[in-house]
């Protein structure tokens, strides 16, 4: 399947079976009043999803459809909606992978309540790739932030999709790492497609499709991040995954929801280790006690991951067109040789918590001069091995 869809407006009448049963799936999921399982129990009574448009009211009514849905759709006005939505996708050059589409990812329908329909911008055959969720909390301390964007990077570059939700946080810092590895990640978004949320990430979103990325969602266009669309997208975050990490949450966060989701489809869990007097250690922490697997680098993960799925990521069959890498013969951090004065600045910087340049130059006074300081902080920087927060508040990489 193409990029982005014939518009059934302009259609010839001869529409391919194909066409007619991807718009009877948008017909379904756009009709008031109907959920996935219901719409995915109905098509099942079906010979094929096209035959939607031919039933009678009685018909519909006997698909178990509420009597508001049934009218709504044989009246035409499921019909209609659906080729004005298509419309719409086409002229943004996006597309929609349904429940009956080859491309459509076979892990996804595991789940208890499956999309019937995903929205998608960008490259669709992502979808069934090898894939990790990586979640938490859209607060992270500098060490979140760091552990999220290593493992992220570390794990895209040997060929393992990096799926996150796109939130502030965490979610950013998954994504930028995998596009570091210069990898592609998929977003699921709560919103339209067309509707990016939060805004400050819209440079991401451009960064995530350049790169061959891609996001979907399983919303119509111009869906507002209302909050109950987020705690039902967690449930496509896991069921596109053989895994789930979560890097730093607090007790109450929605990334309880993601790791719940999980353990319900069967999903194995990670989470990175947290300081306890963090309250955004309380979720990860919590998790490790009652048996997700404790990550603290790359190895972790790929340790565990299953033997056809590592075979399959060595083997480069996953078809991004980009070359196969050894997982032992990647080096993603390469560690240059540093002058004396970084060595010295680089050794006294936490990864956990951030020193203000003031509170560095108090602990460099005895060894460094203000001016060696300040030209180590800005060299360490540019080599990416320090980040500077708001503030001239100073952070070792990881």
């Amino acid at each position: 399947m193409s990029s982005t869809i014939e518009n059934p407006l302009n259609a010839s009448s001869d529409v391919t079976k194909l066409d007619e049963d991807r718009l009877a799936w948008l017909a379904l999921t756009l009709s008031p009043g109907l959920g996935p399982k219901r719409i995915l129990d109905a098509v099942a009574k079906l010979k094929s999803p096209g035959m939607l448009f031919e039933l009678a009211l009685t018909e519909l009514e006997g698909l178990r459809f509420p009597a508001e849905s049934a009218q709504f759709i044989f009246e035409g006005k499921a019909r209609r909606a659906a080729e004005e939505e298509w419309a719409r996708i086409a002229a943004m050059g996006a597309t929609i992978v349904t429940f009956s589409c080859p491309e459509y990812p076979e892990r996804l329908k595991e789940i208890y309540d499956p999309p019937p329909v995903l929205w998608v911008r960008g490259d669709a055959r992502l979808l069934t790739r090898p894939s990790l969720a990586v979640v938490g909390t859209r607060h992270p301390s500098p060490y979140g932030t760091g552990m999220a964007e290593l493992l992220s990077r570390d794990l895209a570059a040997r060929r393992l999709l990096i799926v996150s939700g796109m939130a502030r946080g965490i979610d950013t810092c998954a994504h930028r790492g995998a596009l570091s590895a210069k990898k592609p990640t998929l977003a699921v978004w709560g919103t339209g497609i067309d509707v990016v949320y939060p805004k400050e990430n819209h440079k991401l979103a451009e960064e995530i499709l350049a790169s061959g990325g891609t996001i979907i969602s399983e919303m119509p266009l111009g869906s507002f991040p209302a909050p109950q669309n987020f705690p039902r997208r967690n449930r496509i975050l896991s069921g596109l995954s053989v895994a789930v990490l979560v890097v730093e949450a607090a007790e109450n966060s929605g990334t309880r929801v993601t790791a719940r989701c999980a353990a319900e489809q069967n999903r194995d869990l990670y989470a990175v280790p947290g300081n306890v007097t963090n309250k955004n250690s309380w979720t990860p922490n919590m998790l490790i006690r009652q048996g997700a697997k404790l990550v603290a680098t790359w190895e972790d993960v790929w340790d565990e991951l299953s033997s056809q799925v590592r075979i399959e990521l060595e083997a480069g069959e996953v078809g991004d067109g980009v070359e196969s890498i050894s997982a032992a013969a990647v080096s993603l951090l390469p560690e240059p040789t540093l002058r004396p004065e970084e060595a010295i600045v680089l050794e006294v910087l936490r990864r956990d918590e951030s020193l203000q340049i003031d509170e560095v130059l108090d602990l460099l006074e005895t060894q460094l001069t203000s001016s060696e300081v300040f030209t180590a902080l800005f060299e360490l920087e540019m080599a990416g091995r320090v980040r500077c927060l708001p503030g001239k508040n100073y952070v070792r990489t990881m």
